[in-house]
C-alpha cells in the first residue's frame, strides 16, 4: 500500500476521533510500533468495549456465522463476539493477513456494518490494522474492493510520543534514558533474516525482563536480555550504556572536561557507546552551514576536535567510526574538513606539551 503521508501517534488519535467515528479506518505500520494498543486505548477513552479479531486466525464462518433452520428457512447466526447489543469498537487486527475468502466475508461488515441479518449497533466503530509488505510479516494482497471500503493511514514510531507513554507506564529508567539519548534506536526496519529487532514493543519486553530480574542484573544477564529483544547493534549499544551508567561515565562530563574517555580494555564497550553518543550529539547540534554557528555551538565544535584526538589516541578504530559516513545523518562537511585539517596540528601540540 502506497500512502504518501505518515502520521505519529498523536495525529493518528486525531484521525480516529474524526474519521473512524463515521468511516472504517485501516492502520498500516511495522510490527511492534503500537497499533493495537493505540486502538484499545482509543476505544477505552470513548467508553467502548474493544473486540479484537485476528485476521490470520479467522475462517469465513468466524465472521458470517453458521446457518440454523428457523421456521423452515436458513438463517446465519453471527458469533457472539460480534453480535452485541451495545455499541462497541470492532478491531480487525492483521486484516491483510487473512485469506481472500475471509476478506470477502468482511465486505458487508465493513461497508454496510452488517453480518447477515445482524446490524452493528449505532455508534459502533470499525478499525483495521496490518503490517506492510516490506516488514517481512505475514501479509497477503488485499483486494481492491476491500481497500476501497476504508480510509487508510500509515503509522510511524515517534520517540517523543513513546517516551511520554513510557514514563507513565513504568518502563525501566535505563530504557527511558537510553531512548532519550538515542531516539533513532527506538525502531528498526524488520530484517530479512530471522533475528530480534528493535521496536517499541521489544523495548517494552526488555523493560519487563529487567524489572523481573531486579537491580542486580549481571553483565552476562544483560547481554542475554538485550540480545533476546533488540537488534544486535542496538543490544550492544544498550549494554555499553548500562555499563557506562554503572561506571558513572557521562558524555556531558567528558564534554565539559570533568571526565576523560574511559581507556581501560574492560571499558571498551562503554567507550564505543560514548563515541556513538558523541557523534549523535554533534550531528544534532552542528549546523550544516558553518556561518550559522552560535557561540555555544562553536565552543562545542572546538572541544569536539580535541576530544576526537584524545579518542584516536585510545582507539583509532572507534575514532574513525565516530566520524565515518553511515546510513544515519552525517556530520557537516565543514566540520569534516576541519577534522582533517586540524587533527595533525592538535596531535603535534599535545606532543609539544
Amino acid at each position: 500500500m502506497n500512502i504518501p503521508v505518515t502520521v505519529d501517534q498523536k495525529q493518528l488519535l486525531d484521525i480516529l476521533l474524526n474519521v473512524a467515528t463515521v468511516r472504517p479506518v485501516f492502520i498500516w505500520g511495522a510490527p511492534g510500533i503500537g497499533k493495537s494498543s493505540i486502538v484499545e486505548n482509543f476505544a477505552g477513552e470513548l467508553g467502548l468495549a474493544c473486540v479484537s479479531l485476528l485476521g490470520s486466525q479467522l475462517a469465513p464462518e468466524d465472521i458470517i456465522g453458521v446457518p440454523q433452520i428457523v421456521d423452515g428457512k436458513s438463517v446465519f447466526c453471527p458469533p457472539r463476539s460480534i453480535a452485541r447489543d451495545e455499541a462497541y469498537c470492532l478491531f480487525l487486527d492483521e486484516l491483510n493477513a487473512c485469506s481472500q475468502e475471509v476478506q470477502k466475508s468482511f465486505y458487508s461488515l465493513i461497508h454496510d456494518r452488517r453480518v447477515g441479518e445482524y446490524q452493528l449497533p449505532k455508534g459502533s466503530i470499525i478499525i483495521g490494522a496490518g503490517n506492510r509488505a516490506q516488514d517481512n510479516a505475514i501479509v497477503k494482497p488485499m483486494s481492491s474492493a476491500l481497500i476501497n471500503r476504508m480510509f487508510h493511514v500509515e503509522l510511524t514510531a515517534s520517540h517523543r510520543e513513546w517516551l511520554t507513554w513510557a514514563k507513565n507506564n513504568g518502563i525501566h529508567p535505563y530504557i527511558l534514558e537510553y531512548i532519550g539519548l538515542r531516539p533513532d534506536h527506538l525502531w528498526q526496519q524488520p530484517p530479512k533474516t530471522e533475528e530480534a529487532f528493535s521496536s517499541p514493543r521489544s523495548w517494552h519486553i526488555l523493560s519487563d525482563a529487567l524489572r523481573s530480574h531486579g537491580d542486580e542484573v549481571s553483565d552476562k544477564q544483560m547481554e542475554i536480555l538485550a540480545g533476546g529483544c533488540l537488534s544486535p547493534h542496538h543490544a550492544t549499544q544498550f549494554r555499553a550504556f548500562v555499563k557506562q551508567i554503572r561506571n558513572r561515565y557521562a558524555l556531558s562530563a567528558i564534554l565539559s572536561g570533568e571526565q576523560k574517555w574511559p581507556s581501560a580494555p574492560e571499558d571498551r564497550d562503554a567507550l564505543y557507546f560514548l563515541a556513538q553518543s558523541f557523534r549523535a550529539q554533534l550531528v544534532k547540534e552542528l549546523p550544516a552551514n558553518k556561518s550559522k554557528l552560535s557561540g555555544n555551538v562553536q565552543s562545542l565544535a572546538v572541544r569536539a576536535k580535541v576530544l576526537m584526538q584524545d579518542l584516536a589516541n585510545i582507539s583509532l578504530e572507534i575514532a574513525q567510526m565516530a566520524v565515518a559516513p553511515s546510513d544515519e545523518a552525517a556530520l557537516p562537511d565543514w566540520f569534516m574538513v576541519e577534522i582533517v585539517r586540524d587533527l595533525p596540528r592538535l596531535a603535534a601540540k599535545k606532543k609539544g606539551k
